[in-house]
């Protein structure tokens, strides 16, 4: 019986030649029979991928066989056997698209200048000992249904809106104060701490690994409330049968942690949708004349939140 598996990874790098290694890892993939998102650069690699557990496997041996990515860091999670419709492998300027490729310095060690990494384990040591405030790096639709409790969701709708949120002022009675960055699997929060760093934030931490790490070792034991939205056909995954639902339906209010997208084809915009509601077609507030960003933002805690054990 074949056993689906899904595999989030990263690595900041020099890569001399990102065609090539798009060409190599392309092929690999197809050869076995792997769906997904691979995105190269020139400062490394970024992807999701999936398929049966002994192609999956193949797959890591073979990538860790070229040196530079050796030290890839592969996080595993359960599949569902059609997580993937079909696989994108792509060079970019940028491995996470913040609009800011000439602000990234990256060598063999990774990042250049960013935040403090912290395991867990640490995250909740710092806790203890300082008032620190948790600051999402992800786009402001995945915190609605799950986030860290009390964490600033900034009001971006893309990862590019960033760099002017954090230009805008809102922030800047937190540069002074213990931030915590945090996103899916830490790869934006690589770039994000690094930010916030040229722009004055004075002690910025990133949570290493990203929630899923964070969920794999306290579950929903720690500081993590709701489900982690992902980027594939299973929507969000939950850490135990405990997990609290914090999200709202977009049509009726209830609660839920059910993602899908707007029905229309153009639009991009994911929604909180109950599973009654999505009998219907369900569009965006955007497609239907609302904001999309008056609804979260109502929801979500206000800026400068902070937390403690």
């Amino acid at each position: 019986m074949a056993v689906p598996k899904i595999l989030l990874f990263y690595l900041f790098t020099p890569l001399a030649d990102p065609e090539a290694i798009r060409l190599w890892q392309r092929d690999l993939c197809e050869s076995l029979d792997l769906g997904g998102r691979i995105i190269l650069s020139k400062d490394g690699i970024n992807g999701t991928v999936g398929g049966e557990l002994k192609n999956v496997k193949r797959y890591v041996r073979k990538t860790k066989q070229y040196a530079p990515f050796a030290n890839i860091d592969f996080k595993w999670s359960e599949g569902r056997g059609n997580d993937f419709p079909r696989l994108s492998v792509r060079v970019r300027d940028e491995l996470v698209s913040f609009g800011a490729p000439g602000e990234l310095r990256v060598d063999e060690s990774g990042v250049i200048g960013g935040g403090t990494k912290l395991t867990p384990e640490q995250l909740h040591e710092l806790v203890d000992e300082k008032r620190v405030t948790f600051f999402d790096g992800r786009n402001a639709f995945e915190a609605e249904i799950g986030r860290f409790r009390d964490a600033v969701v900034p009001a971006v709708s893309n990862t590019r809106e960033f760099v002017a949120e954090l230009d805008s002022g809102k922030y800047d009675h937190l540069k002074e104060q213990p931030v915590v960055t945090y996103c899916t699997g830490g790869i934006r929060c690589e770039v994000l701490s690094a930010l916030m760093v040229t722009r004055g934030f004075r002690e910025v931490y990133q949570l290493d690994g990203g929630i899923a790490t964070y969920g794999e070792t306290f579950g929903d034991g720690g500081f993590w409330d709701g489900s982690l939205y992902v980027f594939d056909n299973r929507m969000s995954v939950e850490f135990s049968d405990d997990a609290a639902v914090i999200g709202r339906c977009s049509q009726c209010a209830e609660p839920t942690s059910r993602m899908q997208n707007c029905v229309d084809l153009s639009c991009r915009v994911q929604l909180v949708v109950c599973a009654t509601c999505a009998k219907s077609p369900v569009h965006c507030e955007e497609h239907s004349g609302g904001s999309m960003m008056d609804s979260w933002q109502s929801a979500s805690s206000p800026a400068g939140a902070t937390a403690r054990a």
